[in-house]
């Protein structure tokens, strides 16, 4: 397996497009140059040691230096040994809201924003335990499958805003459906889910959803998110924000949080059932009602010593560089007056 232990300085061979078009035009200055002189037979007499072909070849030579330079820079590395190590882990759906009312800014800068945060963070603790990320409003979507990848998971969460579901409305039940449709019960891990919403259920029953959750041993918790006071729900036009949303009567509508549906959600999910505010999100006390769970001893493989490889491109990029420095810009009178081919009459 290879690594890169310094990666980020890979970024340096984005540089290479540029050198290889500052050179092209500066070649084409420099023929224009020559030839603006005079007749091209007059010219290479006047200036006989004037090379086209080796600034190109020298070029080649500096790019391909600096290419192994930057890898070796970047210390490539092989993993060198396997060893087999058991874990136990556990399935972990995150289900999060995603609708108008999200936008609220009654927990800065807004209940989404806070609730992406926290999942930053609740990604970062762990460990062993898969998780996976379903979105909803009206309906309800597959973000991230369950999986161990957590950049991944970090990666896709970043990406989470109130556009990516085009029906609007709140449909917990839905995403409580969806979340056991991607769960896999034959693996025989434990399995639980964590709703983030501010509990302004409007399209099904999300309660009769939690209770058939725990038929199948899946733990529902729920983490309010929002005020009882409640929020406007900002307009966005071109990332700046325009007003609010009304309703028929012309009237700002405010999106307050339902706890009293969010605490039936969990009791019925046989969870736990936490308000987020600006300084604590709740996930903590969610988690260790998580860790309860039944986690599963799984085996798998990894590389656990890994070899050092920057050397042999150091050494290659050193070399070249003392060719390119011993290879003259200029012709060599006396190698170019050989004409080793030429036929004496």
């Amino acid at each position: 397996m290879l690594r890169f232990e310094n990666s980020e300085y890979l970024w340096g061979l984005v540089i290479i497009p540029v050198f290889i078009l500052l050179f092209i035009l500066v070649s084409r200055w420099k023929k224009k140059a020559i030839t603006a002189l005079g007749d091209k037979k007059i010219v290479d007499l006047i200036i006989p040691e004037v090379s086209f072909s080796r600034p190109w070849l020298k070029f080649i030579l500096f790019i391909v230096a600096y290419g192994l330079l930057i890898i070796a820079a970047a210390d490539p590395q092989i993993g060198s040994k396997i060893e087999e190590e058991k874990r136990k882990g556990a399935d972990l759906m995150i289900l999060l809201d995603v609708s108008n009312s999200m936008l609220s800014q009654d927990l800065p800068p807004s209940r989404l924003e806070n609730a992406k945060q926290a999942i930053a963070q609740l990604i970062d603790n762990l460990h062993s335990d898969r998780i996976g990320i379903i979105v909803f409003a009206g309906e309800a979507y597959v973000q991230l499958p369950v999986t161990t990848d957590y950049s991944a998971a970090k990666l896709f969460l970043n990406t989470i805003n109130t556009n990516m579901v085009p029906t609007q409305g709140t449909a917990i039940g839905s995403a409580i459906d969806m979340g056991m449709r991607s769960f896999d019960f034959k693996d025989g891990t434990g399995k639980s889910m964590i709703i983030i919403t501010d509990a302004e259920n409007h399209e099904d029953d999300a309660v009769a959803a939690a209770k058939s959750a725990t038929e199948k041993d899946v733990m529902v918790n729920v983490i309010g998110i929002g005020s009882e006071q409640g929020a406007p729900i900002p307009i966005y036009e071109n990332g700046r924000q325009v007003g609010f949303h009304t309703d028929s009567t012309g009237k700002t509508v405010i999106s307050k949080l339902d706890e009293t549906m969010g605490k039936e959600i969990a009791a019925a999910g046989q969870g736990t059932y936490v308000r987020a505010t600006n300084a604590n999100s709740g996930l903590n006390i969610v988690m260790d009602q998580i860790n309860k769970v039944q986690r599963k001893t799984i085996d798998s493989k990894s590389f656990k010593d890994y070899e050092d490889r920057f050397q042999f491109f150091l050494a290659i990029a050193l070399i070249i560089l003392i060719v390119e420095f011993f290879i003259s810009n200029r012709k060599s009178l006396r190698l170019s007056g050989l004409k080793l081919f030429e036929v004496k009459k």
